[in-house]
């Protein structure tokens, strides 16, 4: 899940797929919620070819329901077929995140994200949501986030404030000039009845769906606009349900905020620590942060210089995993002794770099959506109107999260938003980690409280996320997907 900060700063039997060129196609008459629109009439298919050990397909679904004469989205669709065919359960849907993230890379890369017995079991079925990834038509606004991230993140005046404004319109501005025609059609509500159309095709009364951070969202809001079609689901890394933009991104803030006072602290304690500076990293993370807004280190000259707004980016990062912590350590030390490089590899990391360097449009596909879901403050003026209560909730990385107008100059009204409940969907599983940055702890746990049948695991651990820390979580995770048992209550892995 991105970190919503400033640019300037800033995963039943049914569906043929056993052979090569497999087409499936039922009516769409499942579907029940009062939510959706979609006709009783209309039928979506899938012809699958062989690509590799894997099948891939396209699949046509309209930008808008209601209006399907609009135009269409072509939906990029990878499936991995489960190891044993015979004792194949059916069908899991699977979203990494974002959101902006496609969710074909889950279905390439298995391995990396779910265990064997699931992949025995199941057919992943890994799709771009509509204007993400290889899905066509997906969002693309520029080429190179370096030439965006120039102006001072912090002004200190109403010129370096206007130019900062100026900076993040031309960024908008080209969005809606290469994007514009999709760019009201791209609402989680929306990817959700694509899901339905993809359960559909594949010719699935009841389907699985296992989801990852802004994946849990999506989920959520699936389960409760097609609460009969859900088989099972696990919620991993979940943002509180049914809050405002604003409100869910001071938690996130203040959750931020907790992993880098943890990161410090940590370092502080340990003189190996490469930013140790005497068992005070605190003092030295505050300097470092003053210098890099009064003189930005220079890389190359090819690149931007990294700035506060750079360096606030690669912190993010690492604290999306402890496993990044070391990397964060070296890469602040040698920021202050002059060498920006290891901060700048963070912050590549972050917008998904590319080794030719181009950046991948996840970042834009990011922003579409969730100004779209829910845009926040509509005015420049009513965005800095918050600018107290982040500097107050994370006095350290607060300033990342101010001074961002995307969503304020966004050129979409909002879209539909879906009261998440989950009524009628069965119980749904849960996870929340302890140390969540981008998800924290209660969040995940408002999401399970608010679903009808939530069902919790809470996970220690120092990351985004938790299916994979331990045995116990994935085993819990995987009897439930695979056997419908459900975990025992309060579980804590």
């Amino acid at each position: 899940m991105f970190l919503a900060v400033s640019m300037a700063a800033l995963a039943s039997c049914g569906g043929g797929t056993s052979g090569n060129d497999t087409t499936s196609s039922v009516p769409d008459s499942t579907a029940d919620s009062v939510t959706d629109t979609t006709s009783s009439t209309t039928k979506y298919s899938i012809t699958w070819t062989d690509c590799d050990e894997l099948k891939c397909a396209r699949m046509n679904v309209p930008y808008d329901y209601d209006n399907p004469e609009i135009g269409s989205f072509s939906l990029n669709i990878v499936m991995r077929p489960a190891t044993k065919k015979a004792q194949r359960i059916g069908s899991m849907l699977v979203n990494p995140g974002g959101p902006g993230f496609g969710g074909t890379e889950i279905a390439r890369n298995t391995a990396y994200y779910l265990t064997d017995s699931l992949l025995d079991y199941f057919d992943i079925v890994g799709w771009d949501p509509r204007g993400t990834g290889d899905t066509t038509p997906s969002v693309d606004c520029v080429d190179n986030f370096d030439l965006y991230m120039k102006a001072d993140s912090s002004p200190d005046d109403e010129a370096e404030k206007q130019a900062l404004i100026a900076e993040q319109q031309a960024f908008v501005d080209e969005c809606e000039k290469k994007s514009g025609e999709i760019l009201p059609y791209l609402s989680t509500a929306s990817t959700a009845r694509d899901m339905n159309s993809i359960r559909i095709a594949l010719g699935e009364e009841k389907i699985t769906y296992f989801g990852f951070s802004y994946g849990s969202e999506l989920g959520a809001t699936w389960a409760t606009m097609f609460p009969s079609t859900v088989r099972a689901a696990v919620l991993d890394g979940a943002s509180e349900p049914n809050i405002s933009g604003i409100d869910s991104t001071l938690r996130q803030a203040a959750g931020f905020e907790q992993q880098l006072t943890r990161f410090l602290a940590q370092c502080s304690a340990t003189p190996k620590c490469p930013f140790y500076n005497g068992g005070n990293a605190f003092k030295a993370f505050d300097r470092l942060i003053v210098d890099l807004d009064n003189k930005p280190l220079v890389v190359t000259p090819d690149r931007v210089a990294v700035s506060q707004s750079v360096a606030y980016t690669a912190v993010s990062q690492a604290m999306y995993s402890s496993a990044l912590w070391p990397d964060l350590e070296k890469a602040l030390d040698e920021a202050r002794n002059g060498d920006g490089a290891g901060l700048l590899k963070l912050y590549d990391s972050y917008y998904q770099r590319k080794e030719d360097g181009t950046f991948s449009n996840e970042l834009e596909a990011f922003l579409a959506i969730s100004c779209l879901d829910d845009p926040g403050p509509k005015t420049v003026e009513e965005n800095d109107s918050y600018n107290s209560q982040f500097l107050e909730t994370a006095p350290r990385i607060g300033p990342s999260f101010i001074n961002s107008y995307q969503c304020a100059l966004w050129p979409v009204e909002q879209a539909e938003t879906v009261t998440i409940t989950g009524k009628g969907a069965g119980p749904i599983v849960v996870i929340g980690t302890t140390g969540d940055a981008a998800t924290p702890l209660e969040s995940s746990r408002k999401m399970a409280t608010t679903l009808e049948e939530g069902i919790f695991i809470k996970v220690t651990a120092e990351r985004h996320t938790g299916y994979g820390v331990n045995y116990c979580v994935v085993n819990a995770a995987d009897d439930y997907l695979i056997n419908l048992k459900l975990p025992t209550k309060g579980l804590s892995c």
